[in-house]
Order: C-alpha cells, then sequence, then structure tokens
C-alpha cells in the first residue's frame, strides 16, 4: 500500500516531464532528485540576482545626481537612515521625487 503510494506522488511530481521521465520510476526518481536540487540553488541565486539588480536601480537613480552607489549607501548609513535596498530601487524607478528627497537628507 505504502509502496504504490510513494510511487503515485513520485509520478505526479515528474507529471510533465518528457518521455521516459515521467512514467519510469527509476528515471522519475532521479530527475525529481535534480530538480529539487536545481530548486534549492536556484533559490540562493536569486536572492544574490536580486540584490545585484537593486544595486544596479539605486546607482542609475544616484548618478544623475552627481553620487555614486557606494558614496550613497555610505552617506545613508553615517545619517542612521535605514531604507533596504529593495525599497530604495523601489523609489527611485516609481517615485523619483521622494529619492530625492532621501537623496538630500543623505547629502547634507
Amino acid at each position: 500500500m505504502m509502496h504504490s503510494k510513494k510511487r503515485r506522488n513520485l509520478l505526479a511530481k515528474a507529471s510533465g516531464y518528457e518521455a521516459g521521465r515521467k512514467s519510469h520510476i527509476k528515471l522519475a526518481k532521479i530527475a525529481v532528485t535534480k530538480a529539487g536540487a536545481y530548486a534549492y540553488k536556484d533559490r540562493k541565486i536569486k536572492k544574490r540576482l536580486n540584490r545585484a539588480n537593486w544595486q544596479l536601480r539605486i546607482n542609475a537613480a544616484v548618478r544623475p545626481e552627481g553620487m555614486a552607489y557606494s558614496k550613497f549607501m555610505g552617506a545613508l548609513k553615517a545619517k542612521g537612515i535605514h531604507l533596504n535596498r529593495k525599497m530604495l530601487a523601489e523609489l527611485g524607478a516609481a517615485y523619483p521625487a521622494v529619492f530625492k528627497k532621501v537623496l538630500e537628507t543623505a547629502k547634507a
């Protein structure tokens, strides 16, 4: 009973795969295991890529104001302004007026 339930669950996870990977237990087991490993690894990579993207967006927003990303982040830290990179990137892209106020506060 349990054996067939495990097989059924394994094949359910492998549905949508091509050829024998969706229907043969041996191949499906390998495919599902590898898929899980790649998913785990790529969840970590996604965080890394998002942070790099936020940094680029913040840098693009501060350059026209005559400041570099590293100087801006240092100034924010010195002033005690605790805004994360995600929010700063969002402000720079969607609300430039608000971002400019933050930039002026950091410069002062």
